[in-house]
């Protein structure tokens, strides 16, 4: 569909707000605190929008819990990825039923990704009748509206029609963290990758104006957030929609500018989209953290092609070699898919020695999981499930054991990490991320999550690292 940049008004929101107080004052008006449970699955934006749901139960009133069975309101916040996203949600959908005949009262509502595909709406309305709220991720800025009306006419709210997408600013926020932020600064993609759904749920790319970006990162550097994670499906993207534009590398800058000891992170590049001014802008921002996530999807210039990736392997074998010229300590992450439809074992040999080539120092792994409407999904498929599996246990095996290579490296090295949670007493009580976002276990006290701090590593393994202080 065309797309026409659409920004709701301040007045949009402060409706919503007003709503927000009516089921407040009716909420205190029943005599009762109300609970609701917020359930998120997927990606680091879905975290995000989940924030913005929480944001809103809070003016109306609601206290948190994670049990379903004490919940007022549930809210699922579905992912569309994978198959096997979905089935657990449905899964997990299904089991409120116990709850709901306990509490015919409590309100069942689900939003996200999975629900602003048709065919998953319909299955939720005509297979799941306990679900009282369905809403897409264009609707999730009038949450509270649509609650309002399920409330007072006791009937079955669907708000899932196919949309380009808004910007919005001002919905309020109830973080999980108080040491980490997520901090969207764009919505949906243009990218149209032949396996990917997001275009379609998320809508076309729009991004937030840029002082309004910089105004929410300066406001939690100020409440004491020491990591902040810029989201977007593409951040290499980001700008081209405004009126003035800003590039990514620009808006990076302008963050890494606001005084305070704070870690900038983000969340997707692109590879067609990766430039030597992003890895530049990377190298001199001292707030920067040098870790790249650079999704390769597969090391073969065909399956690239038929994934509509818009670059070969040459062109990504370049990017990752300008990249740690500039950034020698660079941590590189990447997303790989096995078993694309028509991918050969010829073809798999070639992304496997890619990732021999450039090491990286953790992937994501998938098997190709077909999603109704994209291309790929109606592609020639002639190897099994079960060929595809042993591809995937070798790359898994290939990843594992360069993940184990390279964390050995940083045993007896000194680095500055940030505590940010407990651990689980495995190698400590203190959870930690090196700027590169290493998981380091250690022991300390407490108090020190949310600072930086300097340590030794002592240990590693696949997965993590082990330091002292």
């Amino acid at each position: 569909m065309a797309y026409k940049r659409t920004e709701l008004t301040p007045e949009q929101i402060d409706g919503q707000l007003a709503v927000c107080a009516g089921i407040r004052a009716r909420n205190k008006q029943s005599g009762k605190a109300p609970l609701a449970m917020v359930d998120t699955y997927g990606c680091q934006q879905n975290e995000a929008d989940s924030e913005r749901i929480r944001g809103y139960l809070a003016e109306m009133g609601y206290g948190f819990t994670d049990d379903e069975t004490k919940a007022d309101l549930v809210v699922i916040n579905t992912c569309a990825i994978r198959e096997h996203a979905e089935m657990r949600v449905l899964g997990n959908v299904g089991q409120l039923t116990h709850t709901k005949a306990k509490n015919p009262d409590q309100i069942i509502a689900v939003c996200g990704c999975m629900v602003q595909q048709e065919h998953m709406a319909e299955k939720l309305k005509k297979s799941y009748p306990i679900v009282d709220i369905v809403f897409g991720p264009h609707e999730l800025w009038r949450f509270p509206e649509l609650l309002l009306e399920q409330m007072t006419r006791k009937k079955r709210v669907f708000a899932v029609d196919d949309a380009p997408g808004t910007v919005y600013e001002g919905i309020p926020h109830a973080r999980d963290s108080k040491v980490k932020a997520w901090l969207s600064i764009m919505y949906g993609c243009n990218n149209f990758c032949s396996y990917c759904v997001v275009p379609y749920v998320r809508g076309r790319e729009r991004s937030r104006r840029p002082e309004e970006i910089i105004a929410e990162a300066r406001q939690l550097v100020a409440e004491g957030y020491k990591e902040i994670t810029l989201l977007g499906q593409n951040v290499n993207s980001y700008g081209k929609d405004l009126d003035e534009p800003m590039d990514f590398a620009d808006l990076l800058r302008a963050i890494n500018d606001i005084p305070g000891e704070f870690l900038i992170r983000f969340m997707t590049s692109h590879p067609k989209d990766a430039t030597e001014k992003l890895f530049r802008t990377m190298a001199e921002c001292e707030k920067c953290a040098h870790q790249l996530h650079l999704p390769v999807q597969s090391g073969n210039d065909r399956v690239l092609k038929a994934m509509n990736r818009h670059y070969d392997r040459a062109k990504y074998l370049e990017e990752v070699a300008l990249a740690r010229r500039y950034m020698p300590d660079l941590v590189l992450t990447t997303d790989i898919i096995v078993g694309f439809p028509g991918e050969t074992p010829e073809e798999f040999e070639d992304t496997l020695s890619l990732v021999e080539q450039v090491r990286y120092d953790s992937m994501f792994t998938f098997i190709f999981s077909p999603r109704k409407g994209t291309p790929a999904a109606v592609m020639p498929d002639p190897y099994s499930r079960q060929e595809k599996q042993v591809w995937f246990d070798r790359l898994l095996d290939a990843a594992n054991r360069i993940s184990a290579e390279k964390h050995k490296e940083y045993e007896g090295k000194r680095l500055r990490v940030l505590v940010d949670g407990l651990s689980d007493g495995k190698g400590g009580n203190l959870s930690a991320r090196t700027g590169g976002g290493r998981l380091v276990h250690l022991t300390g006290d407490p108090a020190l999550i949310g600072q930086f701090v300097d340590v030794t590593i002592t240990g590693s393994n696949t997965w993590a690292l082990y330091g002292e202080l």
